[in-house]
């Protein structure tokens, strides 16, 4: 079989499924449509597939040859993300609120095609599971199928993750060895004060204030305590407090996200934060609590299997448009929960710089179609690069 003509005579059918995909969002472990949509097309491919892992997670697992081959998995994420769509295309969004901003919807769409001519062919010779993970977008759904068991029922040697990157070339891949994406936490802080009036402050005890001295200081750990090397930020992002232009409140809400490669800086920004509360909160007569939450580990790619995707990369694109040692990236992913199992590689796929979508996770991006049989064509190359039929 002629695989490269094979997926161009895919591609108009693979577009529709990735327009029907995109038509339907649905977030973190609501992702119930689009599971029936993934097995139903899984299970029409000659698949065993397996559903409900993670709530709405599925499995579709593909063997040829001896059932003691080797056996790898291969990952799509589902969910999109609580957005309002503003593009105007026959296929927008029909849920309100809720969008495909991250091209999810394509990253599924090109496994599912990846499958239909894996299954199709008998190029190679072992097992793979092809796993579509629900809730990457903040909830960890990837957590959730490491923690229920995914691997010592799907059993891998290694297993392999791809997105798109609109800052990158139509077509191009990019990775690196060892960090690729940071680790990804969040913190809430409520300080507490006595409200009064604006005008007669000295009677009050303003937790404003001690909000922006906090926030001042969160600076200076990445600047003061941290090797100025590493990589790493603390971004406050939301402030919440008061109600009119005279009124002291009595409480403020401050919420962000920090960001980071190396356990030991996620252990150092934790303390510092701890003590700088603590320490405004007593220097300016407030009290104060901070929870801090670690959400997902980094994206730790695995050398032997980089060299393996680099490898499938290359065969796809050419040697030219292949970057080895892309700069890791303060985005996170809940693929590092399946890193932390098992070795494998995560790869980026250039959407187009400017891509036609525009950047991930507002609301006109779109998935570039133009994508779709360069994605196929690096999973089957991976498989049977790492599936060999023996002579």
């Amino acid at each position: 079989m002629n695989i490269k003509q094979r997926v161009k005579e895919l591609t108009p059918e693979l577009t529709n499924w990735r327009h029907q995909l995109h038509a339907w969002p649905e977030t973190a472990f609501e992702e119930t449509r689009t599971a029936e949509f993934v097995a139903q097309k899984l299970t029409s491919f000659g698949l065993k597939v397996e559903t409900g892992i993670a709530k709405t997670g599925v499995v579709g697992t593909l063997q040829k040859g001896s059932s003691n081959l080797p056996a790898i998995g291969l990952r799509a994420d589902m969910d999109a993300l609580d957005i309002t769509e503003e593009n105007d295309i026959p296929y927008r969004s029909e849920n309100p609120g809720k969008m495909h901003a991250c091209g999810h919807d394509g990253h599924m769409t090109m496994l599912l095609g990846a499958a239909r001519v894996l299954a199709e062919s008998d190029d190679f010779n072992g097992t793979v599971h092809f796993i579509f993970q629900p809730a990457e977008e903040n909830e960890g759904g990837g957590g959730l199928m490491v923690r229920e068991g995914l691997f010592k029922q799907f059993p891998v040697t290694g297993v392999y993750g791809l997105h798109n990157f609109p800052m990158l070339p139509l077509g191009y891949f990019a990775i690196t060895s060892g960090p690729m994406m940071a680790a990804f936490d969040i913190f809430d802080i409520v300080i507490r004060g006595k409200g009064g009036h604006g005008a007669m402050p000295q009677h009050g005890r303003d937790p404003i204030v001690a909000a922006s001295y906090m926030i001042n200081q969160f600076q200076s750990i990445v600047s003061r305590n941290l090797d100025p090397i590493e990589g790493s930020v603390i971004s406050v992002t939301q402030i919440n407090g008061g109600t009119a232009y005279n009124i002291i409140p009595d409480e403020v809400h401050l919420k962000g996200t920090t960001r980071h490669f190396n356990p030991y800086i996620q252990d150092t920004i934790e303390t510092r934060m701890r003590d700088i509360v603590e320490g405004v909160s007593k220097s300016m007569e407030v009290s104060a609590d901070i929870t801090y939450e670690r959400r997902y580990p980094a994206v730790i790619n695995s050398p032997a299997e980089t060299e393996f995707a680099i490898a499938a990369a290359r065969a796809t694109a050419g040697r030219d448009q292949v970057i080895t040692d892309m700069p890791p990236v303060m985005g996170s992913e809940d693929f590092a929960f399946m890193l932390q199992e098992k070795p494998g590689a995560y790869i980026a796929l250039g959407a187009g710089e400017p891509n036609v979508g525009g950047m991930l996770h507002q609301s006109h991006y779109n998935f570039n179609d133009d994508l779709l049989p360069t994605g196929v064509l690096y999973w089957e190359t991976l498989v049977k690069n790492l599936l060999p039929v023996n002579d």
